[in-house]
């Protein structure tokens, strides 16, 4: 009710409260009661005055109130404006990373197709050789006369055949460097699409391509720095385990135990399984299965090596089954020295065959796309497939192709890919197994 309303009800009141008194009341009496109204009003103006006053007060805080309410409005629309932008970019991103995947989608679907046509060819071929070896395998001729005509047709037939072989042979080696050429590109191709996530999501590039969790359970609550130090604490079974060198992130390994220690295995390779002609990133962080063929990966490796002395043992087999053993002491230095290896032959281990001469300085590491090699003229490991540490192109490559049949060995192409170590008389051996290990110099055998 409004102050004016109140003013004029409270008088009506008044009036009829005066109009009840007798009419014979003298003049003082009606004098008094006009005192008391004018007291009452007197009263009720200045209550009317101090509920004005605290009206005018509260509009004021409204007002302020306001006000703050107007400046909280205006920082949460610039918040939600940053906010849109910022999704709009992530979407950006994302589509950009998307059309990544759908061009190694493709990448991948034509590899695919052209190692089919690679495996059709191939068995076109192994087809018709063995064909050829049936007809060569059973001549039969019926008379004197007819011997030398006989001759001459399985000649001729030999002849024909075996241009066929070669320019199948040739195909096949154009189709195995188109599908080599598609292989790096498509390795290129991950390498971006790693690195975009990376920086889209700011995390660590985390590709964990030794695959296989740790077989074995760790005595002891820390890990241990090699597998040396697992065989000190007291295991002897052989397996995968996980460990952690000095200054370095855990990581797993293949350990071989022997009676006198544990050996960390660095490569491996028995069946041609797995794909060693890979690029830089892949060799310094490691590919393969710890079950199969593997290569533990440079920064492993030089994590281990920087530890201390070690030693590194090569054992290797050939396609006749001889073995051969070597035995180095190892060091490798890191990634700012291009993973350079300083080997020194150990005379402890008896007579062996040179390897590798790295020299004083060391022998960087190699591959197709970070040419390294000593050789001014061309890339070593474009040329002889893999990465290693070359000095020139004709020494040794344990990391090359893998030797699959003996016929194509014979081509001067083919033979020269293949993996391959140099006896001190100059002939190369074509390999079929090979094992790098490494273990600390205080184990003697």
């Amino acid at each position: 009710m409004k102050m004016p309303q109140l003013f004029i009800l409270i008088l009506t009141i008044l009036v009829h409260a005066g109009a009840g008194f007798p009419a014979d009341r003298d003049r003082r009496d009606k004098q008094a009661s006009w005192d008391d109204v004018n007291v009452i009003a007197h009263g009720l103006l200045q209550l009317g005055q101090g509920l004005k006053e605290h009206v005018d007060k509260t509009k004021a805080q409204m007002r302020e109130v306001n006000g703050k309410l107007k400046a909280f409005n205006g920082t949460v629309a610039e918040l939600e404006r940053k906010q849109q932008e910022q999704g709009e970019a992530l979407k950006s991103k994302s589509m950009e990373v998307d059309e990544k995947d759908r061009l190694l989608a493709e990448a991948v679907e034509e590899v695919k197709l052209k190692v089919g046509e690679m495996k059709k060819q191939t068995e076109d071929i192994t087809s018709r050789m063995d064909r050829l070896e049936d007809v060569l395998s059973e001549p039969k001729l019926d008379s004197n006369d007819s011997d030398h005509t006989g001759v001459s047709f399985i000649q001729s037939l030999m002849a024909a055949q075996n241009r066929r072989i070669d320019q199948l042979v040739e195909k096949i080696q154009q189709q195995q460097d188109k599908l080599e050429k598609q292989t790096l590109h498509l390795q290129s191709l991950q390498s971006k699409v790693a690195h975009k996530r990376v920086k889209s999501h700011k995390r660590r590039d985390e590709e964990v391509v030794l695959r296989g969790e740790a077989e074995h359970i760790q005595p002891d609550s820390g890990l241990a720095r090699d597998c040396h130090d697992l065989f000190v604490r007291g295991q002897r079974a052989g397996g995968v385990y996980t460990i952690q060198p000095d200054n370095s992130e855990p990581f797993n390994v293949l350990c071989e135990m022997t009676s006198d220690g544990g050996w960390t295995v660095i490569q491996k390779r028995h069946d041609g399984s797995q794909n060693f002609n890979q690029l830089w990133q892949s060799y310094k962080t490691g590919f393969g299965s710890l079950k199969g063929e593997f290569w533990l990966g440079l920064d492993n490796i030089h994590s281990l090596s920087k530890q201390g002395d070690y030693i590194l043992q090569v054992e290797l087999s050939d396609e006749a089954g001889q073995q051969q053993m070597a035995r180095y002491t190892f060091s490798l230095d890191g990634e700012d020295k291009m993973f350079a290896l300083h080997l020194e032959q150990d005379s402890s281990s008896g007579p062996q065959e040179k390897l590798i001469s790295t020299g004083g300085s060391g022998l960087p590491f190699s591959t197709a796309d970070r040419d390294n090699d000593l050789a001014a003229d061309m890339n070593c490991a474009e040329m002889l497939s893999g990465g290693w540490w070359f000095s020139s192109c004709g020494e040794s490559n344990l990391n090359g192709k893998y030797p699959r049949r003996s016929r194509l060995l014979q081509r001067p192409h083919f033979r020269r890919q293949a993996m391959f170590w140099s006896v001190p008389q100059g002939q190369g051996r074509s390999l079929r197994t090979t094992l790098l290990k490494i273990a600390p110099a205080s184990l003697k055998q």
